[in-house]
């Protein structure tokens, strides 16, 4: 874990596995790093990645979360990315056209270790091309994507993932509420 977290502190990218499938990631602060997940991913830069943060209080440094949030993911068994306005210290780069960012608490104690160690919120977008299928296990992820990053994680590579994705969650601050995928 530590050569995952030299590369990330030295603005480089990663490929780790999530909570969900396969992910590769950046320090979600670094715009370079977070440009050279785009052109790996060959994605285009109006569409927007979420980020991982691994505490309570690093959400709530970065955006203002409603108290029906809290009940969201304390209640969700599956791991649920919930979609806020107006989040502080990021950029633009990784923001929607909207200014809305997607933000997922993780559960997972392998992502709040290496996410504490960073100390900073991790890019998480899936180890694929824009529009291919999702990685679920290590072994589904293409070799050009695996040698076109800086450190791949040496953790769970026999893994199969248990979810194709998190739930998304759109959430105003008026209250409104949609299920963007279950």
């Amino acid at each position: 874990m530590q050569n995952l977290i030299d590369t990330l502190k030295s603005g480089g990218t990663i490929l780790y596995p999530t909570d969900t499938i396969w992910g590769i990631g950046c320090d979600a602060t670094n715009v370079e790093a977070i440009n050279k997940i785009f052109e790996i991913k060959k994605r285009e830069k109006s569409k927007s990645m979420i980020i991982l943060v691994e505490s309570e209080k690093r959400l709530q440094d970065l955006v203002e979360v409603p108290e029906l949030a809290w009940e969201i993911m304390d209640l969700s068994e599956k791991p649920v990315t919930l979609i806020y306005d107006n989040p502080i210290g990021l950029p633009n780069e990784i923001l929607a056209e909207d200014g809305s960012i997607g933000i997922r608490l993780v559960k997972d104690d392998y992502l709040k270790k290496l996410i504490g160690k960073l100390n900073k919120p991790l890019v998480s977008t899936s180890a694929n091309f824009s529009g291919d299928k999702s990685p679920m296990q290590f072994s589904d992820i293409s070799k050009e994507i695996i040698s076109s990053v800086d450190a791949v994680a040496e953790e769970n590579h026999d893994k199969i993932s248990q979810y194709s994705g998190s739930s998304v969650i759109r959430m105003w601050k008026d209250g409104r509420v949609k299920v963007l995928r279950e």
